[in-house]
């Protein structure tokens, strides 16, 4: 793990919902850093998203970010924002820095309130804390269902900078994003105005391109920081700079579907063909996002009927006759009449696979990656609040 110059983390255990285990998070940068950041489009924004966007309107710089699980605040009312404040203007205060320089994100059970004072009786041991090699234990504090930590870095190719991401998430899974949070740190230096321009982009390819089950959070947070450790990042570099950032959101997107609730497949379903970028995406997510077709995956079904169901629903004007469906390279489905589908059973089996939808409307394509939905899935979420 490449852990970018100038960053640090800490973690500690506060028992807002989890026992034996940290649930609050810091990360830290020595230097003021630029940054970033893209929300959740859920009209019930969550209250350190509202705070969130309110700092990207106001300021350019950022010091720290605070993270929180067990508890979203979110529907909590004019009462959730002050607690969010309290606890920034407590932190700020042990850090030496202003409460408008921490960044807050929190997930978890919506309509609850943050316990404030146990949290603000953690932040000297958060603090003091504080080391460069402790960027796994925050990723583990963000974690609600999730079964592991998501970490991915990466060196940027012809520099001395690198690039970390930390990510959660594996239910309430779909854009605009998903009940997810992801932090991204580099020590190359850009202005504000570069990172808010591209951070959106990145996004776009990468995170608004997955679905568990299609559900979208209160809470979904990406924060971008560049604090120019590692010297400014010159423009000529700037393309390669968001080509490997985006290979980082691709992969923390892919183990968000890896470690989506109770999955045992992660899926791609590739639309090509299609009238338009746009409709090519709106048919794969409809494939992706079908309770009748992500059981099939679960069961291992070729039940081709379902994906044309889904396909259909959408009323783009298909023609049976115009549509070829392939799991992986075997065909399962030629002008609109299934096929034999004992190899396309044997396929399935595998824990990953795509499902290649080609049409006869154009010749745009999407991709969109999703997973099963099994038993566990409805017993986690049934079981979430008990």
């Amino acid at each position: 793990m490449l852990v970018p110059e100038g960053y640090l983390f800490s973690a500690v255990e506060v028992g807002i919902k989890y026992r034996k285990r940290p649930d609050l998070g810091l990360i830290y940068s020595e230097s003021p850093a630029t940054w970033a950041g893209v929300f959740t489009r859920n009209d019930f924004k969550a209250a350190p998203v509202l705070i969130g966007k309110e700092r990207l309107r106001t300021r350019e710089t950022a010091r720290a970010i605070l993270v929180n699980s067990g508890c979203a605040n979110a529907c909590t009312g004019r009462e959730g924002l002050v607690d969010a404040e309290r606890l920034l203007s407590s932190l700020a205060e042990i850090l030496g820095v202003s409460p408008g320089e921490i960044l807050p994100a929190s997930t978890g059970v919506i309509g609850t309130r943050l316990p404030v004072e146990r949290m603000k009786a953690h932040f000297e041991a958060l603090v003091s804390g504080l080391s460069p090699d402790k960027a796994p234990l925050v990723a583990r504090a963000m974690m609600t269902t999730d079964t592991f930590p998501k970490v991915v870095s990466r060196s940027i190719p012809g520099t001395k900078a690198s690039i970390l991401g930390l990510a959660k998430g594996a239910g309430m899974i779909a854009p605009n994003m998903a009940t997810m949070l992801a932090f991204v740190l580099t020590d190359a230096g850009l202005p504000a105005t570069e990172l808010r321009r591209g951070l959106p982009e990145a996004v776009a390819v990468s995170f608004n391109r997955i679905t568990v089950d299609g559900d979208t959070s209160t809470n979904d947070t990406v924060y971008l920081l560049a604090n120019s450790r590692a010297g400014e990042l010159p423009q000529e570099s700037w393309p390669l700079f968001w080509e490997t950032l985006t290979e980082v959101c691709r992969e923390l997107a892919y183990l968000i579907v890896k470690d989506g609730e109770g999955a045992t497949k992660i899926v791609r379903i590739r639309v090509e063909g299609a009238e338009s970028p746009e409709a090519a995406e709106r048919l794969a997510r409809a494939v992706a996002d079908s309770p009748l077709v992500k059981t099939a995956f679960f069961g291992e079904d070729p039940n081709w009927g379902r994906i044309l169901v889904a396909l259909g629903k959408l009323g783009l004007g298909l023609e049976p006759e115009g549509v070829e469906v392939f799991i992986n390279e075997v065909p399962l489905v030629s002008r609109g009449r299934g096929l034999p589908e004992e190899a396309a059973h044997r396929e399935m089996t595998r824990p990953e696979f795509t499902v290649r939808i080609k049409l006869s409307q154009g010749s745009a394509s999407a991709e969109i990656m999703t997973c099963d939905l099994s038993y566990e899935y409805v017993k986690i979420n049934a079981e979430y609040r008990t």
